[in-house]
């Protein structure tokens, strides 16, 4: 049975920090693990070196057993009984257990010596592979009735996990820098390269999101894949900060909530992990603390005497789990998450801000030359708007699980106020955006037969809204909709099903795999190479969420299962994790550094690099007047005037489908520069909407005969083809 574990410790050991030289396994608490307990420990340490056989321990707590007894010791790694031993305590002298006596008990720092041949039997990986999945029970058993008197659980680690704050640091730096890498791009110019980087970055950081999920379950995960999962929570905003968590308590304590002091209290608290083995006396303890913390921690008497002298027990799972690793009190995580979230829109907002300021400077100085980052200059409150749209869009999912797992806590009334506001206003901006993009390309057909065509010409829309729709190809613009959908309901069963794990994993389960499935399906994404990209994501999402279900031991398989599959889990994510990373680090310095980054990447088949291309093709003087006449000014379409193309009052709701309006809309796009008669004059026809079977949104399908008179009756003259209609039919 080693040799699953075996052969992964090669890769393992590769992925980790050095090692400590000496090997050890060592234990810092003590928690119950039968009912009618009649010993708990306040205090607990133990060491054992093999270097020199010994076993060095620790112990202050109280007992209700009198007489004498012995102690038996199992150790039990990844589910296996890998050693089993027995204790005389008035054999070895350990004062205070010879015999036991009620009341408290103190052992001081004491060493008992371990046979080599006892030693032996602990198998090598219990020193070598991170976060080891093994604990050691100790049971108290009376010699006279040879009955179990009490029963304690050791976790025990070895000092080497996955959970580096290097990795969650190096995974941060280089999302934030593919965002950067995209945004400094398409002010550049290069529109199709700053797409390519701004998808890819977008996939990586949902897929960090989505191993962020995972570790939030209420699952009782290995620990292994709880360390690793750690690593993502920073994209959540689960990170510790000091003044951070001061800020967050003083907020909650000011408006009548009670902080929690888990962290506080270490000393005199016992903190576990919710473990199927001792669920039922975990659940009892549960219920003993729902009047007393406010559903924040279960908290249990762990001795049957008269309670005057007593130890408090922890139990904490999912997102609590997420918040103590992070050493953050739990009535502080909603606070936390929501000021990250806070600080991350100011800087994005104040960058923007000294971007503008500085490329202003620059250009008066004779610095740099007048037409870089033109468009971002001359439309940069447009640009703005966009970048925050894109902000609440990677920040949705993070604000789901947070304000939907508040409302199941109720730190405090203002806490709760926060929340309703924060997530159902984020909801509304979303699903308004959804809908405009809609109404904008669904108008684009009705006028061009493209829905590229206004999507991607008219620079407002494509600044403003373009975050929702270009990573998509144009007839897929309405794929955003199933994706907030389909988030929106994944961090619903995050937050909301805490307290059964059972029915989270199986909800990831269902939800991954009907996603996975429509983007295999329907391909949404602008190429190939995107597809793969994004496809490969919600192949491994689907396969995480498999892996959480065995998590949950619902089908009852040997402990030796769930250990090697979280180890395997740990593997394949930390291999594909790189991958990721690798892919869209050389994407963002090409992207950079390249004179043309353009050519790394196929034109799109939606020939939407035209569209964005004729916005600059305004050059002659008859455009120029054609502009004037219409009263626009030089850059109009960053003016109240020239974003006509996306106001509400020109939807297709209400009587935008007016023939005069539609008329006179068509020909003011011809003037601006976004259609031409003929071929000779640098201009083009837009190309015709064609797609496939079953590629059509279905969100046109119901309007599709009451637009075709009006399609067929403002359809552009033909003539000889233009480059713009070879290629147009969408894959």
């Amino acid at each position: 049975m080693k040799s699953p574990i075996s052969s992964l410790i090669c890769l393992l050991l590769a992925l980790l920090p050095a090692a400590s030289a000496e090997e050890m396994l060592f234990s810092s608490s003590l928690n119950p693990c039968q009912q009618n307990n009649n010993f708990s420990a306040t205090q607990f340490d133990v060491t054992l070196t093999p270097s020199n056989n010994s076993l060095s321990f620790s112990v202050v707590g109280v007992s209700t057993i009198q007489g004498y007894v012995r102690i038996d010791l199992k150790v039990f790694a990844y589910g296996l009984n890998v050693y089993e031993t027995t204790i005389n305590p008035c054999d070895d002298d350990l004062d205070g257990l010879c015999p036991m006596s009620e009341g408290q008990i103190s052992l001081p720092t004491s060493n008992v010596d371990i046979p080599g041949d006892s030693l032996s039997q602990v198998p090598n990986i219990a020193y070598t592979v991170p976060d080891l999945d093994a604990r050691v029970q100790a049971y108290f058993i009376r010699t006279e009735t040879n009955e179990s008197a009490a029963c304690v659980e050791a976790e025990l680690s070895n000092g080497k996990t996955v959970d580096q704050k290097g990795v969650a640091w190096t995974l941060a730096v280089m999302s934030g820098l593919a965002l950067v890498a995209s945004a400094i791009t398409s002010g550049l110019g290069h529109s199709n390269t700053a797409a390519h980087v701004a998808a890819m970055a977008l996939g990586l950081f949902s897929y960090f999101q989505a191993q962020a999920f995972i570790g939030m379950t209420g699952v009782n995960l290995p620990p292994i894949v709880a360390s690793w999962t750690q690593n993502f929570q920073w994209s959540m905003g689960i990170i510790q900060v000091g003044f951070i968590q001061d800020i967050a308590t003083w907020y909650q304590r000011s408006t009548g909530g009670t902080p929690s002091t888990i962290l506080s209290s270490l000393a005199t608290t016992s903190v576990e992990v919710q473990k199927r083995s001792v669920e039922p006396m975990m659940q009892l303890m549960k219920r003993a603390a729902d009047g007393l913390t406010h559903q924040l921690i279960a908290r249990s008497n762990a001795g049957s005497g008269d309670g005057s002298d007593t130890a408090n027990s922890v139990v904490i799972h999912g997102i609590e789990r997420v918040g103590f690793r992070a050493q953050i009190e739990i009535t502080n995580i909603f606070m936390t998450g929501y000021i990250f979230f806070v600080i991350f829109v100011m800087f994005v907002v104040i960058g923007v801000v000294i971007f503008k300021l500085i490329c202003e400077l620059l250009v008066r100085m004779g610095k740099m030359k007048g037409d870089k980052f033109q468009d971002f200059r001359n439309g940069w409150t447009t640009v703005l708007k966009g970048i925050l749209f894109r902000i609440v869009l990677i920040g949705f999912p993070q604000m789901v699980v947070l304000c939907f797992w508040e409302f199941t806590r109720n730190d405090s009334g203002a806490e709760m106020v926060l929340a309703v506001f924060t997530i159902f206003i984020m909801l509304a901006t979303l699903a308004w955006a959804s809908s405009k993009v809609v109404r904008l390309a669904r108008r684009s057909i009705a006028m061009h037969k493209n829905p590229a065509y206004i999507l991607y010409s008219d620079p407002v829309s494509l600044n403003k809204w373009g975050f929702l729709y270009v990573q998509f190809k144009a007839t897929a613009y309405y794929f955003i909709v199933p994706v907030l959908v389909y988030v929106l309901v994944k961090g619903l069963f995050v937050a909301l099903a805490q307290d059964n794990g059972n029915v989270q994993a199986i909800a990831l389960v269902v939800i991954e795999a009907a996603f996975l499935i429509l983007v295999c399906v329907m391909r949404p994404y602008m190429d190939k190479k995107t597809n793969a990209f994004n496809i490969s994501i919600s192949v491994i999402n689907f396969l995480s969420a498999i892996f959480l279900l065995v998590f949950t031991e619902i089908f009852d398989q040997p402990g030796i299962v769930t250990g090697v599959m979280g180890v395997i889990f740990f593997v394949y994510n930390a291999v594909f994790s790189l991958v990721l990373l690798i892919i869209v680090l050389i994407a963002s310095i090409v992207a950079i550094f390249a004179k043309n980054p353009d050519t790394r990447y196929q034109p799109m088949r939606d020939d939407r690099g035209s569209f964005i291309k004729s916005q600059s093709q305004l050059t002659t003087e008859l455009d120029a007047l054609g502009a004037t006449a219409r009263g626009e000014p030089k850059h109009g379409y960053y003016s109240k005037a020239g974003a006509r193309i996306e106001d509400d009052d020109d939807s297709l709701s209400g009587g935008s489908l007016n023939p005069s309006r539609m008329q006179s809309q068509q020909t003011s796009y011809q003037g601006a520069g976004y259609t031409s008669m003929d071929a000779s004059s640098g201009r083009h026809f837009p190309p015709s909407y064609q797609t496939k079977d079953g590629l059509a949104s279905p969100l046109d399908n119901s309007r599709a005969g009451s637009m075709t008179s009006t399609q067929n009756r403002y359809r552009q003259p033909t003539g000889s083809p233009s480059p713009w209609q070879r290629g147009a039919g969408y894959e």
